[in-house]
């Protein structure tokens, strides 16, 4: 199958292009690597190294025997978007580039409009090309389970059955995010449920919770290496939590501890986009698949990583800041997720096997986390309107000695044969 990644260059988008080339699926991607610039932005950088995208294409090349073709420029371009397609004609599109940060979204109101408007536009750019050019394809959509919030029943894979006052009827399920990033998702959603329905498209929504992970099958170079983000802009709490034992910092849940999230391994994600790539939808249907394994509180996370750490010989202790979020610490959290068990999902690794494993991986590039130990503690509150001078107090970093390769660019190309220069 021809597969489409927007926003390639990214922690699920890379993984995901080596998964599909692994399977025999002709890939190609597009990415505007803003990720880096933003992530140098607030003062971090990925804790494994990552190359750039044209040294990506050739370890591709040189490990897989496989062609990725990529084109660089953005979805808020709409002839970008256009020739891409025009060029690709992909059968199905897996839809990854987003600003994909809740803390990044909170910095200001500068941050919170550019989000907004990026991932809306960038969106609604992807929906009408599709229209017009390949009305046929299957759009895979990344959303999240950061949508649904936490309400105080159990959340069903994106509608649910109700009655009210004598009538019944079907209803997308009450969003309640808990970011200007997750209302943007929220906003895409209702754009694809909106545009599948009066273009008669096929599309799935990927209610994606919390990854983790270094590895998947095919990441066996470092060389093939996805990003590890650690800070707490645009970190997960998991990634933290290794960074902060590595680096003999208390690992720190934020607020009790009790909040629960759904999580799911970097490989078994890859094994759910393909899934959803592999099985398309109908035409004019819009499906919603719910992506996780397990729900674990955030003090289980901070209590497994701890026993992983000591296992390797890290002393780690455990304790609890104020939590800069606004948030329900204790809550009732049962989400459904039937739909990909249904197309042959079955999971296959356990959040303390891939724990070990990142530590074996993080620790090799300690000294990266080392020149970045002032970003790992929150600088972002939701309840601050301006968080710039938090984020400006940070000292200045230092330089390691292997550093992230640094962004292509920004000339727009539009020859899939390579990337600029």
């Amino acid at each position: 199958m021809k597969v489409l990644i927007t926003g390639i260059d990214g922690y699920s988008g890379w993984p995901l292009a080596l998964h599909l080339l692994s399977r025999g699926h002709d890939v190609a991607g597009l990415d505007n690597l803003v990720t880096r610039k933003r992530v140098a932005e607030v003062g971090s950088w990925s804790a494994l190294p990552i190359q750039s995208f044209p040294k990506r294409q050739e370890a591709v090349r040189r490990l897989l025997g496989k062609e990725v073709r990529f084109y660089k420029g953005d979805l808020g371009k709409w002839e970008f978007v256009r020739e891409v397609l025009e060029k690709e004609r992909p059968e199905a599109i897996v839809h990854l580039a987003e600003q994909r940060s809740a803390p990044y979204s909170m910095i200001d109101v500068h941050h919170a409009v550019q989000t907004q408007v990026e991932n809306v536009t960038g969106t609604l750019h992807l929906l009408y090309a599709i229209r017009e050019i390949v009305p046929d394809c299957h759009l895979v959509k990344m959303g999240t389970m950061g949508e649904y919030g936490t309400p105080n029943v159990d959340i069903p894979e994106g509608f649910f059955d109700i009655e009210y006052r004598g009538r019944s009827d079907r209803l997308p399920f009450p969003r309640q995010a808990g970011s200007w990033y997750h209302w943007s998702k929220v906003f895409d959603s209702g754009d694809v449920m909106f545009a599948t329905k009066i273009w008669n498209l096929r599309s799935t929504d990927v209610m994606q919770g919390v990854i983790y992970g270094t590895r998947t099958p095919e990441i066996t170079d470092p060389a093939l290496f996805t990003r590890f983000d650690f800070d707490e802009t645009w970190g997960t709490a998991l990634n933290r939590f290794v960074a902060e034992a590595v680096l003999g910092l208390p690992i720190t849940p934020y607020g009790q501890g009790h909040q629960i999230r759904g999580f799911i391994a970097l490989e078994d994600s890859m094994q759910s986009l393909r899934l959803a790539v592999e099985h398309p939808a109908q035409p004019g249907e819009y499906r919603v698949f719910n992506q996780f394994d397990a729900a674990y509180s955030v003090n289980h996370l901070a209590e497994v990583t701890q026993k992983v750490a000591e296992a390797q010989g890290i002393h780690a202790t455990i304790e609890h800041p104020p939590d800069p979020r606004v948030e329900a610490e204790q809550h009732h959290y049962n989400p459904i997720h039937d739909h990909l068990p249904a197309l042959g999902y079955r999971r296959t690794r356990e959040l303390e096997e891939a724990l070990q494993e990142i530590f074996r991986d993080v620790r090799k590039y300690k000294r990266r986390l080392e020149a970045k130990r002032h970003v790992v503690m929150p600088a972002v509150s939701w309840r601050t309107g301006d968080n710039r001078p938090q984020l400006h107090a940070r000292s200045a970093p230092t330089a390691p000695p292997t550093p992230e390769a640094p962004a292509v660019p920004a000339a727009p190309s539009l020859d899939p044969t390579r990337s600029p220069a």
